[in-house]
């Protein structure tokens, strides 16, 4: 699979939004956005000219790095949320945080989606009991993620588990902390979805 070896930093700043991408250190005063809220590179600061087909783009960059989904990934999660009934933009976006990587970060059990992404690759998670290493898994309502009985002195673990305190859990995720295991209450609906995303443009951009 293609990775992303550059700073991530970049990202956010070529994006002009906190895509929390290292955790714990996008809410300290060490934030690169915070310190230079301006796209990288050599002509960073300079004027950019603005198509419709641009700004459109950019909302689809935007996501699908919030998630750290490769663009192959992104379109077959819209193609299929074409198919599923009501909004495809509101369909999006339940089955992107529906992933089993997504969930591990939303409880707090990793400090971002691309550390979720990897501890689940490595074993670190039962659902339903069952072992799991695969990210793009998608939960149902009702599924419970655990911390495998090996994995319990993870130190990231535990680290992520004392950060999530100023993130929150979710309220449609319940977190049993002290057994290290979390059940999925509901899929969140569009408006448990905080960040500035709209995705609407996106709808438009694959519509074309």
């Amino acid at each position: 699979m293609a990775r992303y070896r550059d700073s991530v930093c970049r990202i956010c700043r070529r994006e002009g939004l906190k895509l929390f991408l290292k955790g714990d250190r996008c809410y300290t005063d060490k934030c690169s956005i915070d310190r230079r809220a301006y796209p990288p590179g050599q002509h960073g600061q300079g004027r950019k000219k603005t198509t419709e087909y641009g700004v459109q783009l950019r909302e689809k960059q935007k996501v699908r790095r919030m998630y750290g989904l490769l663009e192959k990934q992104f379109r077959n999660y819209f193609k299929i949320a074409a198919r599923q009934k009501g909004a495809t933009g509101d369909n999006l976006l339940v089955l992107i945080e529906s992933r089993l990587d997504n969930m591990v970060y939303r409880f707090g059990f990793a400090n971002s989606r691309n550390e979720a992404r990897q501890m689940v690759s490595h074993g670190h998670f039962l659902v339903d009991g069952k072992k799991a290493n695969v990210p793009s898994m998608r939960l149902k309502v009702g599924s419970m993620i655990e911390v495998r009985e090996k994995s319990l002195k993870h130190g990231k673990i535990s680290d992520a588990l004392d950060a999530v305190v100023r993130r929150g859990v979710p309220e449609w995720l319940e977190l049993d902390r002290d057994k290290f295991k979390g059940t999925v209450k509901a899929l969140p609906s569009r408006e448990d979805i905080t960040m500035p995303i709209q995705e609407n443009l996106i709808v438009e951009l694959y519509s074309k």
